[in-house]
């Protein structure tokens, strides 16, 4: 696996590339994509990065992998490609954001319109074998990626966390809540917000509130 990520990351993550985990999962990560059909596509496993740079990053939200289904994933946690069905948590979100800030429907899933605000969309798991849910964790991902969220906290300042479910809010002992703002919910899929964990939580006016008294720009959600 190449590690072809934008240069902004490579320079506060470029240690980790070369530790040993980081080698067993590229190999792992390549022998997969030979061998079995794999999402998203190998130029797209670091896109979170690359639409999001480290200078201009503002907001993080956590996913766990990317979507398994045929064509789906692109790279960007509960995003996907454009004219690609959107599944049940995006389409939770999107009701979400229409509830709270009275914003239109969006005719596309493709979340790189926030990515390139500065809105990392980061899954703990990059890559994932097709239809096969989970399939790459615990091979080496979830320790890099929690590596990113380490520095973010440590390198950044004023950055919103939006941590929804129980595998996300875990996430909150990596970040420093006196340096950062962490928001936590239950999760959009149909399960949790039809329990009511989900709407309501108001978290794309909270983060565009706390980004004005912080005197940086808005996210356009």
């Amino acid at each position: 696996m190449k590690v072809d990520i934008d240069k902004s990351w490579k320079k506060e993550l470029g240690e980790e590339f070369d530790k040993e985990y980081f080698k067993q999962l590229a190999l792992f990560v390549k022998t997969e994509y030979q061998n079995h059909k794999c999402y998203p596509n190998g130029n797209a496993i670091f896109a979170a990065f690359d639409y999001c740079k480290f200078e201009d990053l503002k907001v993080v939200i956590i996913g766990q992998d990317p979507y398994h289904g045929v064509d789906q994933a692109n790279g960007l946690c509960f995003s996907v490609k454009d004219d690609i069905k959107m599944p049940p948590s995006l389409v939770n979100i999107f009701k979400e954001i229409e509830n709270d800030l009275g914003k239109t429907f969006p005719k596309t899933g493709n979340l790189e319109r926030w990515a390139k605000q500065g809105v990392l969309l980061l899954n703990a798991t990059l890559t994932v074998r097709a239809h096969e849910a989970a399939s790459h964790q615990g091979k080496g991902w979830e320790q890099f990626t929690d590596e990113v969220i380490k520095t973010i906290s440590a390198k950044k300042e004023n950055v919103v966390f939006l941590l929804w479910g129980g595998f996300a809010k875990k996430k909150a002992k990596l970040i420093d809540s006196q340096k950062h703002h962490i928001l936590t919910s239950g999760h959009p899929s149909p399960l949790s917000a039809n329990r009511g964990y989900w709407f309501g939580n108001k978290h794309f006016s909270k983060t565009n509130e706390f980004l004005v008294s912080k005197h940086l720009e808005t996210v356009e959600w």
